[in-house]
């Protein structure tokens, strides 16, 4: 029996379960864009694939409907592949267990793909629905949303008519987004050379810090994992000289990690210098990450091919003078974050060092001047830089009558105020908005916890009550 088949609204559950059945983890899109298609078809929907597996399907409208304005409905198909160190599951072949725990759907030791899964299984349900009176529906499924929002980037939307847009890439219900920022991905590489070094061993992990969404969550002061294991590492160069033997953290951009290791031929001193570190560090984060561990382990005395001790402290400089989290707060928006970044993966390969950061910003000269910033700080270590994936921020409109329209239907089906806010995450609205002049968008969704990690939770009740104003707004579409 199908885990979630008591959960209302039935068919959005049913679809969400169908979804987290398949593997979908960011570029690995294909077989979830093969299972839309094959919805699509079942159900006689004119529908694009294109080269990236971006899907569009298209309803014409309901008898009577013909002369309301089209509705986009829009969403993404992957999601971000976190879990945790004890876990098993290879997420990109197998599925997800899930379970539900206290009204709300998880999914054990992974993440739950709540973001951007409920959207696609909402959308589906509502295509599904013969019953339901509605305009023209023009349902946008992008790729590749969580590493740069590439699909909505490179997706052909010419045959859309629409120029209303709900998106469905929201985590908290009641706050209707009308804007967003706008960012990057900037990857640097950092070339060393290696020596035969004999000493001591020592093995260190950061892990169970609380982590976290990178645009969302990076105001909440957490610690980057990669971030405190390079204090550590700053500690120990203060003492004496170290050879890093290995050194990896983080497996997204865009999420805070959770976990780093390395390890390190050092001396005791040393040692007893990190070790002092990690207690401070770990009083600092008491109240962000309490379940923080930092645990070292002496391997004992090797001989092996670590990076050269010159280079060493080069790596731990060099991360020590990157920025990291917020840059700058709003001036036109109390609370707002403007600008971030967030070191996300970092890895030592056989000759470089490699690690990749997220940028952030709403306001658009600010984000260059952090791209510069950045890119200088690691060219005046002799790092090459590159960068990835740019996307415009969504600017808000004073005037939209269509958030006007939602925001009064809100009020009518449920008695309460919706909250218009902009935020630091991005939404693929700003890149949808450039392709379709004249969009009006809003961005709604269920509420959802702890999303892009394995804590990730969806409230069942919360996405009820949108599914069922989703369908208010579309059977009141003029």
């Amino acid at each position: 029996m199908a885990v979630l088949s008591n959960c209302k609204p039935e068919r959005v559950f049913h679809y969400f379960e169908e979804i987290c059945s398949i593997p979908h983890p960011s570029y690995h899109e294909e077989k979830i864009s093969a299972y839309l298609v094959d919805f699509a078809k079942a159900h006689n929907l004119e529908y694009y694939q294109d080269d990236l597996y971006n899907v569009i399907m298209i309803k014409e409208a309901s008898e009577g409907m013909e002369s309301a304005a089209p509705l986009i409905l829009q969403g993404h198909m992957d999601m971000v592949a976190e879990q945790e160190p004890d876990c098993k599951k290879d997420m990109l072949t197998e599925g997800l267990d899930l379970e539900i725990v206290d009204g709300f759907v998880t999914a054990k030791g992974t993440t739950l793909g709540g973001d951007d899964g409920i959207a696609v299984a909402m959308i589906l349900a509502i295509l599904e629905d013969d019953q339901l009176k509605h305009p023209r529906l023009e349902a946008v499924i992008t790729v590749s949303e969580e590493v740069g929002m590439e699909g909505a980037a490179a997706i052909d939307v010419s045959m859309l008519k629409g120029r209303k847009l709900l998106n469905l890439d929201n985590e908290m219900e009641g706050q209707f987004l009308a804007g967003c920022a706008g960012g990057c991905r900037m990857e640097i590489k950092y070339p060393f050379v290696k020596e035969s070094v004999k000493g001591s061993l020592v093995s260190v992990d950061v892990k169970d810090c609380t982590g976290g969404h990178s645009g969302a969550e990076i105001n909440k002061g957490r610690a980057n994992a990669s971030f405190m294991a390079n204090r550590l590492l700053a500690a120990a160069v203060e003492v004496s000289d170290i050879n890093l033997v290995d050194f990896v953290g983080g497996t997204k951009d865009n999420a805070i990690p959770r976990a780093t290791s390395f390890k390190v031929i050092a001396s005791d001193e040393a040692v007893k210098a990190m070790e002092a570190e990690a207690a401070a560090i770990k009083n600092e984060f008491a109240i962000t990450d309490p379940d923080m561990k930092i645990e070292f382990k002496n391997e004992g005395d090797v001989t092996v091919d670590g990076v050269s001790a010159a280079d060493s402290k080069r790596i731990v400089e060099l991360l020590l003078s990157m920025p990291d989290g917020i840059q700058a707060m709003s001036h036109d928006i109390e609370g707002l974050v403007e600008t971030s970044l967030n070191l996300g993966i970092l890895k030592l390969n056989e000759d470089h060092l490699l690690f990749a950061s997220a940028l952030r910003s709403s306001v658009d000269s600010a984000k260059k001047a952090l791209m510069r910033k950045v890119s200088m700080v690691a060219k005046a270590y002799g790092c090459d830089v590159s960068a990835h994936g740019q996307y415009p921020a969504w600017e808000y409109l004073r005037v939209s009558a269509f958030r006007d329209e939602a925001v009064k239907i809100y009020k009518e089906v449920t008695g309460q105020d919706a909250v218009v806010e902009t935020i630091h995450a991005g939404v693929e609205c700003g890149l949808l908005a450039s392709k379709l002049p004249g969009l009006d968008a809003v961005s709604i969704g269920p509420e959802m916890y702890d999303i892009h990690t394995p804590k990730e939770r969806l409230s069942i009740a919360s996405t009820e009550r949108i599914y069922n104003y989703v369908r208010r707004v579309i059977e009141e579409s003029k």
